[in-house]
C-alpha cells in the first residue's frame, strides 16, 4: 500500500476522532490491508493527522537536544500473530528491506517535512532497524507489511507509517511539537502576571549616575509609604535597606536567598520588606516597590529577575534606579504594560576626577585607597604585600560571608581604626557604602560569560568601569572628591579612553522558564529529564527583539546532579535554584546529601547538617541549608534558627582565621625581599617565589593553601636550600601554624559546646 493510499485513507476517518487527545494511549486506529482485512493498532489518530501538518515556528528546534527513549515491543502473551497469519521473517532479507528504505531519498524527505530532519531520521532508524530485527514478536500488523515486502507483494513506501509511529515513540516531543512551541512562546512576558496586569501602576524612573542620590530619594518614599518593598542586587544593599528602615522606626522584614528575618516577635509580616530581587513576591499588593540597579536586566544570567520584578510587582508606584542609558527601554517595555513612566534625573553629588599618573607600586598608597581587581589570586597577593609594608588593609569580594563582608566594610570605614587601605572586587560597585578617596584598578580585564555560557576575558565596558569609578568620593564621607587611577601605567590611557566613551544603552531584558512553564512541558514529554526539558524549552522559545533567555547552564549542572533521586518536577526546580558553587567538590556532595534526604522524606535537622562535614566547609553547607529551608521546604527544615546562630558564630571563627592569617604571611615573608615594583598583574603574580594561593574561608594548619603545596618538610627544606627561608624562620612559621590550628581548635569547641548545651537544654525541657 503506498504513502499516498494510507493518508487519503485516514482522510476519511470522522474529523471529532481525530482531534483526540495527543496524550490518549488508547485510541484504536486502523486500515483495510489487502487480503487480511481490517487490521488495528496502537496509536493516537493525531499523530498521523499530523503527518500533513507543517510544524510551523520562525526557526527550526535544535535536534541535538532531542534524546531517544527506549522502547519494548508492546506485543501481549497471545503469541506471535503475525508470524501465524503469514510466516516467521527471514532476518537477512528483513535487513535489506530495510536498509533500502533508508536510503529513499523520497522517505528522507517525507520525514523532513514532518519534523525528522537528517539527524533524527538516522537515529530513528537505526532504533527502527534494532526493533524490527531484535524483536521475536513484531505487532501483527507490522509484520504483515514485513511478510509482503519480503515477498514482493508490497512497496517500500509501506514501511512509512510504521517507521514514523516508532520515530515517534522513541521522540514523543515530534507528536506534540505544536503544543512545546506555545508553551515555550516568551514573546508577551507581560501577560505572566495578571495580578500586576488587574492595577495601573505609575512608574517612576530615578536616573543618575553612581552617588548621584538616585536610590536615597526612592528609599524616602519607601518609607513614607503604608507598604512597600525593596529589591536589591546584593544582600547587603536589602540589609543596609533593612536596617535604615528600622532603625527610622519603620518596621521591615529581611528576605534574601538564605535569611528571612522577621521583626515581629511572634513571626507576622511586617508591611516593609527588603529583598534580594530574586526573592521578591509577585504577588503581594504593596503601595510603593523600589527595584534597584535596573541596568542589570540585561544580565546575562540575572537579568531575568529584574524583568520578572519590574513587569510582575503588584505596587501602585514602581520606583527603578539606574542609568539614564536604561530610561528609553524601561519606556518600552512600560509601552507592552500600558503604563507611562516618569523620569526624574540626577546628577553626582561629588565629582571626582582621573588622574595623570599611575600608582606603579604599592609604596604609593594613601589613606582611603582602594585597590580594585578582579580575580581573588590578585586580592591574596595585593593584601599580602600590602602587609609586608606594615600597613592594614581590608577585603571585600562576592563569595566572602556577608557577614565578614559587613565586618570588613565598617572596619575600613571607621575613622578610629588604623585600618586604611581597602582590596575588593567589582562588588564595591553596587551601592555598598564606603569612604574611599581613591580607586585604583589593577587590571581593566575581567572574566565574564557569553551567550553560551563559556568563561572568556574582556575589557571591562563604560558602564562597569563608570560603576566602579563613581565611588571615589562619597558626599556622606570625609571624602568629598575622588580620584581615579590605576596600577599599571600602560592601563591608564586605556582606562581614560573607557571613561569617555558613550555608556551603551540598553535594548534587551532577560527571561527564564518558570516552574509552571518546565512542568506544562514535563506533561507533554513526561520521561524527560529536567536538564533536557529545560534544553528543549530554551531551543523552541520564541522572543521578540526585547528579551533574550539567560543562561541556565548552573541549573543544568544541578538538574543533572540530582537527576538520579526520586523528586517530583517542583521540588527538583527549587532545588536547582539553590546558589550552589559548583567548583567545590564537597559543597555539590553535600547539596546531593540534601536532596536524597528529602526525596526520603526525612527532615534535614541541624544534628544530621552537623554530620556532614568538617567545620572548615559548615559556611557553604548552611548557606544551601538556609536557601532550601524556611519558605521553600519549612516542613523539612525544622532547624533554620540553630543554623542561623552556628552560621554566625562561624562568621566570627573565619574573621579570626583571615587575621591570623595575615599576622602569618606577614611573619613569613620578612625575609622576602622588599617588592617595590608595580603590584603584578595575575599573569606576572605566577612568577612569584612563594604563591599562596585562594585561602579557605575557615582555614586550618594542613588546608590554609588550597591549589598550591602543603607546608610539610619538602616545601620547607626547599625554601631553605633556595635561601628564601632560614631554619630560625621556618621553625617560627611553624610555631605561628600550631598556635592558629590551636586558637581555631578552641573556637570549634566553643561553638560546638553551646550547641551541646542548648540541645541538652532542649531536651531537658521536653
Amino acid at each position: 500500500m503506498s504513502v499516498n493510499r494510507f493518508i487519503f485513507l485516514f482522510s476519511r476517518v470522522p474529523h471529532r476522532i481525530c482531534t483526540k487527545s495527543l496524550r490518549s494511549t488508547n485510541a484504536l486506529v486502523g486500515y483495510r490491508c489487502g487480503r487480511f482485512g481490517f487490521i488495528t493498532f496502537k496509536e493516537p489518530l493525531s499523530g498521523f493527522v499530523s503527518f500533513q501538518r507543517s510544524v510551523s515556528s520562525s526557526r527550526p528546534p535544535d535536534t541535538s537536544l532531542f534524546v531517544p527513549l527506549t522502547i519494548k515491543s508492546d506485543v501481549g502473551s497471545d503469541g506471535d500473530v503475525g508470524a501465524e497469519l503469514t510466516q516467521p521473517l527471514d532476518k537477512s532479507e528483513l535487513l535489506k528491506i530495510l536498509n533500502k528504505f533508508y536510503k529513499r531519498k523520497e522517505m528522507q524527505k517525507l520525514a523532513s517535512d514532518h519534523g525528522l530532519d537528517a539527524r533524527l531520521f538516522h537515529q530513528a532508524f537505526i532504533s527502527f532497524r534494532k526493533y524490527v530485527l531484535e524483536n521475536s514478536n513484531l505487532s501483527a500488523d507490522l509484520h504483515i507489511i514485513l511478510n509482503d515486502l519480503c515477498c514482493g507483494a508490497g512497496h517500500i513506501d509501506d514501511l512509512y507509517p510504521y517507521f514514523m509511529r516508532h520515530a515517534k515513540q522513541i521522540f514523543p516531543m515530534l507528536d506534540c511539537m505544536d503544543d512545546l512551541r506555545k508553551i515555550s512562546d516568551l514573546r508577551v512576558p507581560a501577560n505572566w502576571y495578571p495580578e500586576a496586569r488587574a492595577i495601573q501602576r505609575k512608574v517612576i524612573f530615578h536616573a543618575g549616575p553612581t552617588n548621584s542620590g538616585k536610590t536615597h530619594h526612592a528609599i524616602l518614599r519607601y518609607l513614607a509609604a503604608k507598604s512597600a518593598v525593596y529589591c536589591g542586587p546584593l544582600k547587603l544593599l536589602a540589609h543596609e535597606i533593612f536596617e535604615k528602615s528600622n532603625n527610622a522606626g519603620v518596621p521591615c522584614d529581611l528576605v534574601t536567598g538564605e535569611e528571612r528575618t522577621f521583626v515581629d516577635a511572634e513571626g507576622r509580616q511586617a508591611d516593609h520588606v527588603a529583598c534580594t530581587i530574586e526573592m521578591c513576591s509577585v504577588t503581594t499588593p504593596y503601595e510603593v516597590a523600589v527595584i534597584d540597579e535596573i541596568q542589570m536586566i540585561r544580565d546575562l544570567s540575572r537579568g531575568w529577575a529584574w524583568t520578572r520584578a519590574l513587569l510582575g510587582l503588584c505596587a501602585e508606584e514602581i520606583h527603578v534606579c539606574g542609568e539614564p542609558a536604561a530610561v528609553n527601554f524601561v519606556r518600552e517595555l512600560m509601552y507592552t504594560t500600558g503604563e507611562e513612566v516618569e523620569v526624574r534625573n540626577y546628577k553626582r553629588l561629588t565629582p571626582f576626577s582621573i588622574l595623570d599618573q599611575a600608582v606603579e607600586s604599592l609604596d604609593n598608597l594613601r589613606p582611603g585607597d582602594c585597590i580594585v581587581c578582579f580575580s581573588k589570586n590578585d586580592i591574596y597577593s595585593i593584601s599580602r604585600q600590602i602587609e609586608i609594608r606594615g600597613l592594614e588593609c581590608a577585603v571585600i569580594y562576592g563569595s566572602l560571608p556577608p557577614g565578614t563582608k559587613l565586618s570588613q566594610a565598617k572596619k575600613f570605614n571607621d575613622p578610629q581604626d588604623p585600618c586604611k587601605i581597602l582590596v575588593a572586587t567589582d562588588a564595591i560597585g553596587m551601592g555598598l557604602n564606603l569612604s574611599i578617596k581613591r580607586i585604583i584598578f589593577n587590571s581593566l580585564v575581567k572574566p565574564s560569560m557569553n551567550e553560551k555560557g563559556e568563561k572568556q576575558m574582556d575589557t571591562i565596558s563604560t558602564s562597569q568601569a563608570l560603576q566602579i569609578a563613581g565611588r571615589a568620593g562619597r558626599f556622606s564621607s570625609i571624602f568629598k572628591e575622588g580620584e581615579v587611577t590605576t596600577m599599571h601605567r600602560e592601563d591608564l590611557p586605556i582606562l581614560k579612553e573607557i571613561l569617555s566613551r558613550t555608556v551603551e544603552v540598553i535594548e534587551t531584558a532577560g527571561l527564564h522558564p518558570t516552574a509552571d512553564q518546565i512542568e506544562m512541558f514535563a506533561y507533554h514529554l513526561p520521561d524527560a529529564t529536567l536538564s533536557n526539558l529545560i534544553d528543549i524549552f530554551v531551543s523552541l522559545s520564541q522572543v521578540d527583539g526585547l528579551y533574550f533567555v539567560c543562561n541556565i547552564d548552573d541549573f543544568k549542572f544541578l538538574a543533572d546532579m540530582i537527576q538520579h533521586i526520586p523528586l517530583n518536577l517542583r521540588s527538583r526546580y527549587v532545588f536547582c535554584t539553590a546558589p550552589i558553587n559548583k567548583k567545590q567538590p564537597f559543597v555539590c556532595t553535600s547539596f546531593l546529601k540534601f536532596a536524597r534526604q528529602f526525596s526520603r522524606d526525612e527532615p534535614l535537622t541541624f544534628d544530621w547538617v552537623s554530620n556532614l562535614s568538617q567545620l572548615c566547609l559548615y559556611q557553604n553547607i548552611l548557606h544551601t541549608d538556609l536557601c532550601l529551608k524556611s519558605y521553600r521546604f519549612m516542613d523539612m527544615f525544622p532547624d533554620a534558627n540553630r543554623v542561623r546562630e552556628i552560621q554566625q558564630e562561624l562568621d566570627s571563627i573565619i574573621q579570626m582565621g583571615v587575621r591570623n592569617i595575615t599576622r602569618l604571611i606577614r611573619a613569613t615573608e620578612t625575609s622576602a625581599p622588599s617588592m617595590t615594583d608595580p603590584v603584578p598583574n595575575q599573569k606576572r603574580l605566577a612568577q612569584s617565589p612563594i604563591s599562596f594561593r585562594k585561602i579557605r574561608r575557615l582555614p586550618k594548619a594542613q588546608d590554609i593553601i588550597e591549589e598550591g603545596e602543603p607546608l610539610d618538610r619538602s616545601l620547607g627544606s626547599r625554601l631553605v636550600q633556595e635561601g628564601l627561608l632560614t631554619p630560625d624562620l621556618l621553625r617560627q612559621l611553624q610555631m605561628e601554624w600550631s598556635k592558629v590550628h590551636q586558637d581555631e581548635e578552641r573556637g570549634v569547641k566553643l561553638v560546638a559546646g553551646t550547641l551541646n548545651d542548648k540541645t541538652k537544654g532542649r531536651k531537658k525541657k521536653k
